[in-house]
């Protein structure tokens, strides 16, 4: 497959495919490489990189009036899981009082005809519903449902498409998509995927200015340098493109460890424990920016883009607990069962709770708009007090420097 920058924006039919009948036989490749030397990758390129190298977008916003045409841009930033606890994330998008009417919605993590999040095609329905605009780029096509407890879920697959997406109520212009390189083979593994991540990136006519927004997830089965090389890569993209403020949002994966594979893992695992459970869980989890992610901030401050004022640093965004059923089945797709009586003792050490910041804002010619201008907005549930994704949304007021 190749990947390249997509410039060419598509309604929704492009995401049509007839590539379902092949992948029990791509199932079998252990490797890309392997899948690259075969016939059947001959048969497949042509329409696996049509929509991998794709872009949905439509314009659907009336354009706001009155109050709503004010200086302050307000935005989010959100992995929403798959959105597969739909309803609970659309109600909370409509009325929750720190998610609603909002400028740019960033969210990664959106399915497209997937059995686990009951086939929607997640980022249309939520601009239809939301009367956004969007843009949707696909990252996967899954060749399973997924892994860990999603495997489970009822039904089959129909599109089979994994992405993330950008919402506006304002014109979106120049959208496209620039690919980054996987930190793990997809092909390898339990869940096994055809595609790489990308950064999604727009242009918006704000009335306060027009700003570029991107929408970035970062690969969480990699090394920390890996993770830095691909925000290198998203960052020497820019600097390709006319000058605009810039705001960067999404989930970075700054876990601080290197998950390329579990022996990598394990390793990272026994490192913090010698360091000290207590001293890791308050100093580094929820601070990556200190010490085991600091290159890739180091990397974003050198190039003009501000994070200190526009993150509420040291609040985690994601939630680990050792009672968590959900996550402990996950885990154990790439964590050996002997290592979990040591993860459980480390967290516990900790009061059985460890929170890290995976998911970030940064910007470039823009400034927060007021003092509360940046949060970390958890505890997101349904009625039924089901969470709503595994990690917390991230919100930020801001205004362009200098307007």
């Amino acid at each position: 497959m190749t990947p390249r920058v997509t410039t060419n924006v598509h309604l929704p039919d492009l995401l049509d495919h007839g590539l379902e009948p092949y992948f029990q036989e791509l199932l079998k490749f252990e490797s890309t490489e392997e899948l690259e030397a075969s016939a059947l990758h001959a048969e497949i390129r042509e329409e696996a990189e049509r929509i991998l190298n794709g872009v949905v977008h439509e314009e659907a916003a009336e354009r706001p009036n009155g109050d709503e045409a004010a200086d302050i841009i307000r935005t989010i930033a959100w992995n929403i899981e798959r959105g597969c606890v739909f309803e609970g994330i659309l109600e909370s998008l409509k009325s929750h009082d720190d998610l609603r009417d909002k400028d740019v919605l960033l969210l990664t993590e959106l399915d497209h005809g997937m059995a686990r999040s009951g086939n929607r095609f997640v980022a249309q329905e939520i601009a239809r519903e939301l009367g956004m605009n969007y843009a949707f780029a696909p990252v996967y096509i899954a060749l399973q449902k997924g892994s860990g407890v999603e495997a489970m879920a009822e039904g089959e697959n129909t599109k089979s498409i994994h992405g993330l997406a950008m919402f506006s109520k304002w014109p979106m212009r120049n959208i496209h998509a620039v690919p980054i390189p996987n930190g793990k083979d997809k092909m390898c593994g339990k869940e096994k995927r055809l595609g790489w991540l990308r950064a999604l990136i727009a242009d918006i006519e704000h009335p306060a200015g027009t700003f570029r927004a991107v929408t970035v997830h970062l690969d969480s089965h990699c090394s920390r340098a890996h993770r830095r090389l691909q925000m290198q890569i998203i960052l020497d993209h820019l600097e390709t493109l006319p000058p605009l403020p810039t705001v960067i949002g999404g989930d970075w994966n700054t876990t601080t460890f290197n998950s390329q594979n579990s022996r990598r893992a394990i390793m990272g695992y026994w490192r913090r424990v010698l360091m000290g459970p207590k001293n890791v869980a308050k100093n580094h989890l929820p601070h990556p920016e200190r010490y085991f992610e600091r290159p890739l901030f180091q990397m974003l401050e050198r190039r003009g883009y501000d994070f200190r004022n526009l993150n509420e640093l040291g609040a985690g965004t994601l939630h680990y607990h050792v009672e968590s059923i959900e996550k402990n089945t996950n885990l154990r797709d790439w964590v050996p069962e002997w290592c979990f009586p040591f993860i459980f003792w480390a967290a516990n050490r900790v009061g059985g709770s460890v929170s890290g910041r995976l998911d970030w804002f940064a910007g470039k010619g823009i400034e927060p708009a007021h003092d509360a201008a940046v949060k970390t907005i958890g505890e997101l549930r349904d009625a039924s007090g089901t969470p709503l994704s595994d990690h917390d949304a991230i919100g930020l007021d801001f205004r362009i420097s200098g307007a």
